[in-house]
């Protein structure tokens, strides 16, 4: 596989660490785009710097998904994203699923590896569900504990979402926010920083969503993802079926203000809208950090 490069002008100092290489916009791959993105990204015509798969949607041997990434490695970098770590589940770590991991990321050389800061299930059933956990001391240190195994295992640091939440806990000692940030610093890992996550979240529980954002450790986060919502009543809902709304796009400025350009991606799973509509997305996350990086620039 060619090394892993970005292919934007975003040039700006870098403060990544070096393990999370600044890609500039991406997109998630979809099965009804697989064809479209590889005879655009061959042509020189996808006006995108990276794509981003589900890593459990090809977790297997061989097939017409492995091909077509494979083929779509050669043309674009690639990053990892996952589901079912279960970092902070009661249950031991999948050691099989690792495994399967391990192979697929030595594979393509992803840019980096990222799941969530969740628990997707336990007494080894599967939920189907990125489930939110106690903001607490001790499941800050089992979780922290967990992600260093992995770390070990897959011999590469990765990258923890934040994930959107429709409850609290009895047992919350701190915010999600410090939370998150300390887990990054015990674990040594890298922060995917969801800013629409960040906005649901904080309408549902009414805390401030730009003290959240100005929180994380700058120097942790690996990437930022965008993606739209919607609404149930009195709350939003992470639903990945939307164009990102304006409150977002103005709080993603702000992040990007603070910590320089950051490799971005645009989630779009359901209602699902053609490439074009998925590039115009991109595209405006990309005037934004070309915009940040002039002023930083000057």
């Amino acid at each position: 596989m060619p090394p892993i490069a970005p292919r934007s002008n975003l040039d700006a100092p870098a403060i990544r660490p070096a393990d999370a290489p600044a890609l500039g916009v991406g997109i998630g791959l979809r099965v009804p785009h697989y064809g479209e993105v590889l005879e655009r990204a061959r042509a020189s015509d996808l006006d995108v710097d990276f794509l981003e798969i589900i890593s459990e949607n090809f977790m297997v041997a061989g097939g017409r998904p492995r091909r077509i990434l494979d083929d779509i490695r050669a043309e674009r970098p690639v990053v990892m994203h996952g589901v079912s770590m279960n970092l902070g589940s009661t249950d031991p770590l999948d050691a099989g699923y690792l495994d399967r991991l391990d192979e697929l990321a030595s594979r393509i050389e992803p840019g980096w590896l990222s799941d969530h800061l969740c628990w997707t299930g336990v007494g080894g059933a599967h939920l189907h569900d990125l489930l939110p956990l106690p903001s607490s001391e001790p499941v800050l240190a089992w979780v922290a504990e967990r992600i260093e195994r992995v770390q070990e295992r897959l011999g590469r640091r990765i990258a923890i979402e934040n994930v959107s939440s429709y409850l609290s806990f009895v047992d919350d000692e701190l915010d999600e926010w410090q939370f998150l940030a300390e887990l990054a610093e015990r674990a040594d890992c890298g922060v995917l920083l969801d800013v629409n996550n960040v906005f649901v979240s904080a309408h549902n529980h009414g805390f401030d969503a730009e003290a959240y954002l100005d929180s994380i450790p700058a120097e942790r986060i690996f990437q930022i993802h965008l993606a739209g919502h919607s609404e149930s009543g009195p709350l939003l809902i992470d639903t990945h079926d939307h164009p990102v709304r304006d409150e977002v796009w103005r709080l993603y400025e702000r992040v990007v203000r603070r910590t320089g350009p950051v490799s971005t991606l645009i989630e779009w799973d359901e209602h699902l809208p053609t490439l074009d509509r998925l590039v115009e997305e991109a595209s405006r996350a990309r005037r934004i950090l070309e915009d940040v990086g002039a002023e930083v620039a000057a």
